[in-house]
């Protein structure tokens, strides 16, 4: 029995997309010169950003990478974000049939609230856990132990929705319940066949009205 709906901000409800990929390439033609393959910077989605800049830029100071992203990322987001097709029509039934709401991310709190704003979200949502309130990002459950404490609610009786391996496997760590959106930029088109063994989402939805036939 779910009373509690989890989803992630980046690739599940907003489409940032083009905003996170412009601001790697401006990383890229910082650092390097020139820009960086589009597939590597697409397998980096749902990762927090520190530990991917460490891995990908590991001659400089990660603090000097991740600033020169996020002053790009800052400057372009608000004109560069937009929701995926649906969204907002879901959010309004899952409340309106009286699920506990939050979000589990690994964006800042800021840029996140930007978003949430934008769009007049906020009221859709009961508590929002953003990459400052957790000690240990997906795919640990943290995030989502923080959320659940939030919202008083137990792993049994939650559902999480997300677009990435570590959403998924975050999901599983916790002991609950995961969504695949279809939409997804890194795992659009995959199957349940696709993931190894213990990695599959439980769930696969192609469009967001389809998760209300799931809760």
């Amino acid at each position: 029995m779910i009373d509690t709906v989890l989803f992630d901000f980046d690739g599940t409800i907003m489409d940032t997309n083009d905003v996170i990929i412009g601001s790697w390439q401006h990383v890229y033609r910082t650092l390097r010169g020139k820009e960086g393959d589009l597939e590597y910077i697409l397998s980096t989605f749902g990762e927090p950003l520190e530990y991917s800049m460490e891995k990908s830029f590991p001659e400089v100071p990660t603090e000097e990478a991740v600033q020169i992203y996020r002053d790009w990322h800052h400057e372009k987001f608000l004109d560069m974000i937009k929701l995926f097709p649906g969204v907002t029509e879901m959010l309004k039934e899952v409340k309106s049939r009286g699920y506990k709401t939050g979000i589990a991310t690994s964006r800042l709190r800021k840029t996140l609230h930007m978003g949430l704003e934008k769009y007049d979200l906020f009221k859709y949502f009961d508590a929002i856990v953003a990459v400052e309130d957790i000690e240990e990002g997906k795919p640990a459950p943290d995030t989502i132990f923080k959320v659940l404490g939030k919202l008083d609610s137990k792993p049994e009786t939650a559902i999480m929705v997300g677009d990435s391996r570590l959403d998924i496997l975050c999901a599983h760590n916790a002991g609950v319940p995961s969504v695949l959106v279809g939409w997804s930029a890194t795992l659009a088109g995959k199957t349940k066949e696709d993931f190894a063994p213990g990695e599959a989402p439980d769930f696969i939805i192609q469009k967001p009205e389809d998760l209300l036939e799931i809760i």
